[in-house]
């Protein structure tokens, strides 16, 4: 056992300060300011992409935290970067919020908001804060809060809405992406606002932030948890009116451990009893999307009886955090097993040993998918993020 936790260690910090190079080495825009929008497959750079709010805010918090366990003068220097970048371009100074993309110059292009990539720059707010004590950090930090509760809370009906005009009004396309369905409650997004809150809890402990984490928690277990499958419900309309979907294995696992992270973060008794049961029981669940190899398939379609066989580079990663949580709460081994093969297979076919980071994912076949190394939605947050929380935990 203590072998594989040393071995498990010492591989996450060799593989979180590859990660951070990568993004260090290949990034960093010169011409535009702030991070390149897109590098494809082939490591080739698109510097007139655009640049996403959540990739600039992922990129914050990975360096923030990383700096925090690793202090490097060139993750602090990044973090910066980041923060600046954010504040000078993301931020509406007008309304109070944050453009969902920029164009390559940094005027704004897709100027919604979208509350999902507000609560990520939130989370990545609070860990710059952390540990530089930064007071516009803050001030944004709590600005942006503020902004949610007020337009995006449903005080009536419970929950979160999910995006906003600039001015914030009601918008038609409230879709993340275009594989999701277009409702305005989602598990993905409450998931996201708690994680942001609850770090924000952790630098700023406010009652009012204490009182909407709690909220959370338990509209998440009324409404997101399927007490009897342990997969999460994923979209919803305002009035809570299901509207089946996938099992997204990746979320389920990452759920497992970030909701009880939420409620230690509180320090509420109840529910930490509670989503400590419910985090073994997601672990348990999320056994089924194992393949014999020791990777983690993307999502499984019920309706159908048909699995989406791909691997995506995220589902791993929070397949660590979330199978050695579960070990932590059981002390039983086999989660660790888990663990030690799906690095395994993370190292055979998901790290890009030649030029850096993790490649998308992997199909059936073992074939590459070929989609971005940097971008939209391939940030360093997952994988630096596993690798951080198993030095933390081990």
């Amino acid at each position: 056992m203590e072998n594989k936790k040393i071995t498990l260690k010492n591989k996450a910090k060799t593989e979180l300060i590859n990660i951070l190079n990568y993004w260090l080495e290949n990034t960093i825009d010169e011409k535009n300011g702030g991070f390149v929008g897109e590098i494809n497959f082939e490591d080739i750079k698109n510097e007139d992409s655009e640049k996403g709010s959540v990739l600039n805010a992922r990129i914050l918090w990975s360096f923030s935290a990383a700096y925090a366990i690793e202090p490097n003068p060139e993750y602090l220097k990044t973090a910066k970067r980041a923060f600046q970048y954010i504040k000078d371009y993301f931020y509406d100074k007008e309304f109070g919020g944050i453009y969902w993309s920029l164009n390559a110059d940094g005027t704004p292009k897709d100027t919604k908001n979208q509350i999902y990539a507000i609560a990520f720059v939130i989370y990545g707010l609070a860990e710059f804060y952390k540990i530089f004590k930064n007071e516009d950090a803050l001030e944004i930090a709590q600005d942006l809060f503020y902004k949610i509760e007020l337009h995006s809370r449903d005080f009536e009906k419970r929950g979160y809405l999910e995006a906003f005009t600039k001015d914030w009004q009601e918008i038609e396309d409230l879709r993340l992406s275009e594989k999701d369905a277009n409702e305005k409650k989602t598990m993905n997004t409450h998931l996201h606002i708690v994680e942001a809150y609850a770090n924000l809890y952790s630098i700023w402990p406010s009652q009012k932030l204490k009182d909407a984490i709690k909220e959370i928690l338990e509209v998440t277990e009324t409404y997101f948890i399927d007490k009897e499958s342990w997969h999460l419900k994923l979209f919803f309309n305002e009035n809570w009116v299901e509207k089946e979907d996938v099992i997204s294995y990746g979320h389920d696992i990452e759920a497992a451990w970030l909701l009880l992270w939420c409620a230690e973060t509180i320090e509420d008794e109840v529910l930490i009893k509670n989503y400590q049961k419910y985090a073994v029981a997601f672990a348990e669940a999320t056994k089924e999307g194992l393949d014999a190899d020791g990777g983690l398939w993307y999502e499984y379609e019920p309706k159908e009886q048909k699995l989406i066989a791909e691997k995506h580079w995220w589902p791993q990663a929070e397949l660590w955090i979330g199978m050695v949580n579960a070990w932590q709460i059981s002390q039983k081994e086999e989660y660790l097993d888990i663990v030690e093969k799906n690095f395994s297979f993370v190292e055979k076919y998901i790290i890009d040993h030649k030029n850096g980071e993790w490649i998308w994912g992997i199909h059936q076949d073992y074939s590459p998918i070929l989609k971005d190394k940097a971008g939209f939605w391939k940030c360093p947050y997952h994988n630096s993020r596993a690798c951080i929380e198993l030095l933390k935990r081990l």
